[in-house]
């Protein structure tokens, strides 16, 4: 499929920025993990907050890692208390995980010193910059969440 100059355009800016920003945020979050939690880790409890009472394989999948992988994820973080693990209800096989209080404290502790940090690099742009990220955000949030209902079954 052919794009036109200016979609192309905005597409190799999103693929060259969104990657920066993402470093920045794992690596801050990381960084800012009081519990010195790793990203996959963390990546997990911001899925199950999204979540609540997704399975095993539901985790696997958004980490991109096999089932094996995300149990092995998941034991370290029931093993502190930051994550629920049971038995589906209606399924004997199915796990189903939840975040615990003490986990959503965590991670939102984690994100609450990430926003601080990402708000200090913002400081110095003008009103004007900011409204235009606003904006920008805003439009490509739209855009991608339109996509993630066409994936939807």
């Amino acid at each position: 499929m052919q794009l036109d100059k200016p979609t192309q355009e905005c597409a190799n800016r999103v693929m060259d920025t969104i990657p920066l920003v993402m470093r920045f945020i794992r690596a801050d979050m990381r960084e800012n993990s009081a519990a010195s939690l790793s990203v996959p880790q963390l990546r997990s409890l911001a899925f199950l907050k999204r979540n609540p009472g997704a399975s095993l394989s539901d985790l696997a999948e958004h980490l991109g890692v096999t089932c094996a992988t995300a149990s092995t994820t998941t034991e370290r973080l029931v093993q502190r208390d930051f994550v629920l693990r049971s038995d589906h209800p209606q399924e004997r096989r199915k796990i189903v995980l939840y975040l615990t209080s003490e986990g959503k404290h965590h991670l939102e502790q984690t994100q609450a010193q990430t926003r601080a940090h990402i708000a200090d690099l913002l400081d110095g742009l003008s009103a004007k910059e900011i409204t235009q990220i606003q904006e920008g955000l805003t439009l490509l949030k739209n855009v991608f969440e339109k996509s993630e209902v066409k994936k939807a079954p």
